[in-house]
């Protein structure tokens, strides 16, 4: 019997694209530089062998980038198409699998559809992003268990900021992603990206060939990584500690930041989810214990209540944050000014960073603003580094100002 052995012809991966495909999840979120050679890589993993057997789907932002990676698929899967619509931008595999592509100017297009992986081009440029993973996307895979592949350059902190900020948090487990600069590509000759840097914008060439998130112009905390600082193992002798925590027990997390007082330091931070109250508050009195804590500050609103009075029962020197828009303001805008001045420290936490530099501030029709986490995305070890720093700042106010409970002051004194 006669078998035919069909070669698809494809550039072999560079170390850096290599490296990705090594050490990829489920979900991955490639940010890179210019010239990297994402949509190389992508066109990689459509032609994967484990998913030609299977339907395949790639998505660009508009219909122009669709229909020039379009062409270049045609030309790389000849010798394995059975049946090519140019029309409906689909070709059918001999293996039996398909690969369709997909204009995201109306994502909705692709609803119905099952796909065992997705590969989305200049991720980046996608309009909600977020949304159309969730709605469009993200059911398209349940069928086959598919996974999924975002590839862009950087464009500011938005949806494609978000993911991949969840491909580097341990909680995220079935995400994973990574930074990638142009200069990760062994093709591009070294003078040309000195040529760059001396000729473009810092931003634009941080952006575009390190592949570096630049911050909005409107962000609400700036020079977040300028304030990064290691923190000591250990309490040291002298020093004092307070905590703020942020509750939650499903969908968010449960956050706790412990701060050195004297230096406005982090020097730990724990966040958790899925676990109930008993164990959290038992989390919370060891790491209380592990620093010896002078106070802590917890959001009382909600589930906070019984908490704080249990801990009280135990003994520990908790105090509740009552959050109504105007207190939430009060403590966001003394954190802006914390880091513009550069009087605070923060470890290189990726959770952290992620939440501080994608915080929103809206203003309302009353002229007060609103401050939270963008669509999607939390902001529990905001809140609760902002309580940490409250308690921090309180406790170097003096007894006449103190802690704020019930609208009643107490002040707090140093262990």
């Amino acid at each position: 019997m006669n078998t035919q052995t069909l070669t698809l012809t494809l550039p072999r991966p560079h170390a850096a694209q290599a490296r990705v495909i090594r050490e990829a999840g489920r979900f991955n979120v490639v940010d890179c530089g210019r010239r990297f050679g994402k949509t190389t890589l992508g066109i990689d993993r459509a032609a994967d062998p484990d998913v030609l057997p299977y339907p395949v789907a790639w998505f660009s932002p508009t219909y122009k980038m669709m229909a020039e990676v379009w062409r270049e698929a045609v030309r790389i899967f000849t010798p394995i198409t059975a049946r090519r619509n140019a029309q409906e931008r689909r070709l059918e595999f001999i293996t039996g699998g398909l690969l369709e592509f997909w204009s995201l100017d109306n994502p909705d297009v692709a609803r119905g559809r099952k796909y065992r992986r997705a590969i989305v081009d200049e991720a980046a440029m996608v309009s909600l992003l977020l949304d159309t993973f969730q709605h469009v996307i993200r059911p398209a895979l349940a069928d086959y268990r598919g996974d999924a592949w975002f590839l862009s350059t950087p464009k500011g902190m938005n949806d494609f900021k978000t993911m991949f900020d969840w491909g580097q948090d341990p909680a995220m487990s079935e995400w994973r992603s990574w930074q990638m600069p142009t200069s990760a590509n062994p093709f591009i000759h070294p003078d040309e990206i000195e040529a760059m840097r001396q000729e473009l914008p810092a931003r634009t060439f941080n952006q575009e060939v390190l592949a570096v998130f630049t911050e909005n112009e409107d962000a609400v905390f700036r020079g977040v990584r300028n304030c990064l600082a290691a923190a000591p193992a250990g309490p040291e002798r002298g020093r004092w500690y307070v905590m703020g925590v942020d509750w939650a027990q499903s969908h968010d997390f449960t956050a706790l930041v412990v701060m050195d007082v004297q230096a406005r330091q982090v020097v730990e931070i724990d966040r958790f989810n899925q676990i109930g109250w008993d164990v959290q508050r038992g989390r919370l009195a060891a790491m209380a214990a592990r620093w010896g804590v002078a106070a802590i500050v917890a959001e009382q609103n909600s589930m906070g209540g019984p908490n704080i009075e249990a801990l009280q029962r135990e003994g520990l020197p908790v105090y509740a944050f009552q959050t109504t828009n105007q207190s939430k303001q009060n403590i966001m805008v003394a954190l802006q000014l914390a880091f513009e001045r550069r009087e605070i420290g923060i470890p290189d936490d990726p959770v952290l960073i992620s939440e501080l530099e994608a915080y929103e501030a809206t203003r309302l029709p009353s002229g007060r603003w609103r401050y939270e986490a963008p669509a999607g995305m939390h902001d529990d070890t905001v809140i609760a580094l902002a309580l940490a720093l409250e308690a921090a700042n309180a406790m170097t106010a003096g007894p006449a100002q103190g802690i704020v409970v019930h609208d009643e002051p107490v002040s707090i004194s140093p262990f």
